[in-house]
C-alpha cells in the first residue's frame, strides 16, 4: 500500500457477515421448514396449469348436490366444491398466484420506497430529514387497514390496483427502520473517518452505508410479505380486493362465507393456506434476522 492510499475502513465483523449465511440458514430446522412450505406454495402457483385438476372457473353440474349445496371433499373433488360447483382445490392453487404476485410486487414496492425515504432522511439530515420523516409520521398516524380500505374503495379494485394500494400503506415501517439504522451508521467512527479523508457523499452512501443496510432490508422485506398477504386477504374478504372470477384466498372465503356452518371446508382450507404462507415467511424472516444479525445470536 502506498503512503497516500486510503485504507478501506470497515467496522469489525461486518465484512464476513454474509459468508456462510445460507449454510447457517439451512441448518436451522424452522428455517428449513419455512422454506419447504414456501417452496410448495410457490411451486404450485408456478405450475398451476399442470398441478390443478380442473379449470378454476369451470362450473360442474355434478359439483352441487340435488339441493344446490356445495359438495364435501371426496374422491373426485379432493377439497370439495364451492357454491357454484367449482373445484375448491383448483381455485386454491390458482389463488396462490394472486397472493404471491401481490405479496411480492406490493412488498417489493414498499421496500424500495421505504428504504429510499429512510436512507435519504437518515443520511442527509436537515430539512430533508424533517420533511420526509414528518410525512412518514403522518402516514403512520392513519390505521393501515382503514387507509387501505379507503384507497381500495376509491380506485377500481383489480390485481395491480390492490398491489399498489397495499404498497402505499406498507412502506412507512421500512422507512422508519432504515432511517434509524442509517442515522446510527452515519455517526459511526468509520464513516466520520471517511468524511475526514475527503470521501464523497455517494461513495460513503453506496460503499459503506448501503451494504450495512442490506441485511436489515432483506429481513424486513421477507417479514413484510406475510403482512402483505394477510392484508390482501382481508381486503378481498371485505369485497374490495381482487375481484371474482380471479381466484384469491380472501375472496374465496368472501364468496362462500354464507356456507360457513353447512360447508366449513370452504372457509377452513383457504384459511389454512393463508396461515401457512404467512407463517412460512414469518419463520424465514426471523431465521434470516438471527443469521444476518450477530447481535441476535442467542436471543429468543
Amino acid at each position: 500500500m502506498t503512503a497516500d492510499a486510503k485504507p478501506e475502513i470497515l467496522p469489525v465483523g461486518t465484512a464476513d457477515l454474509p459468508r456462510g449465511a445460507l449454510r447457517r440458514l439451512v441448518g436451522r430446522k424452522l428455517a428449513l421448514f419455512a422454506m419447504m412450505v414456501i417452496g410448495v406454495i410457490v411451486g404450485a402457483a408456478l405450475f398451476a396449469p399442470l398441478v390443478a385438476p380442473f379449470n378454476p372457473e369451470e362450473q360442474f353440474f355434478e359439483g352441487l348436490t340435488l339441493e344446490g349445496a356445495p359438495l364435501p371433499p371426496g374422491e373426485r373433488f379432493w377439497l370439495g366444491t364451492d357454491l357454484l360447483g367449482r373445484d375448491l382445490l383448483s381455485r386454491l392453487i390458482y389463488g396462490a398466484r394472486t397472493s404471491l404476485i401481490i405479496g411480492i410486487v406490493a412488498n417489493g414496492i414498499a421496500v424500495v420506497v421505504g428504504a429510499f425515504v429512510g436512507i435519504l432522511a437518515g443520511f442527509f439530515r436537515g430539512w430533508v430529514e424533517t420533511l420526509l420523516m414528518r410525512f412518514t409520521d403522518l402516514m403512520m398516524a392513519f390505521p393501515a387497514l382503514l387507509l387501505a380500505i379507503t384507497l381500495a374503495a376509491i380506485f377500481q379494485p383489480s390485481l395491480w390496483i390492490v398491489a399498489m394500494v397495499i404498497a402505499m400503506v406498507n412502506w412507512v415501517q421500512m422507512a422508519r427502520v432504515v432511517y434509524t439504522e442509517t442515522r446510527s451508521l452515519s455517526e459511526r467512527e468509520f464513516i466520520l473517518a471517511e468524511r475526514a479523508m475527503g470521501a464523497g457523499l455517494f461513495r460513503i452512501l453506496f460503499r459503506h452505508i448501503l451494504p450495512h443496510l442490506l441485511s436489515t432490508i432483506v429481513v424486513f422485506g421477507t417479514l413484510g410479505i406475510s403482512t402483505t398477504v394477510l392484508l390482501e386477504a382481508t381486503l378481498s374478504y371485505l369485497g374490495i380486493g381482487v375481484q371474482p372470477p380471479t381466484p384469491s384466498w380472501g375472496n374465496i372465503i368472501y364468496e362462500n362465507q354464507t356456507y360457513f356452518t353447512s360447508a366449513p371446508w370452504l372457509v377452513f382450507f383457504p384459511g389454512i393456506a393463508i396461515i401457512a404462507l404467512a407463517l412460512g415467511f414469518n419463520l424465514l424472516g426471523d431465521s434470516l434476522r438471527e443469521v444476518l444479525d450477530p447481535t441476535q445470536k442467542g436471543r429468543h
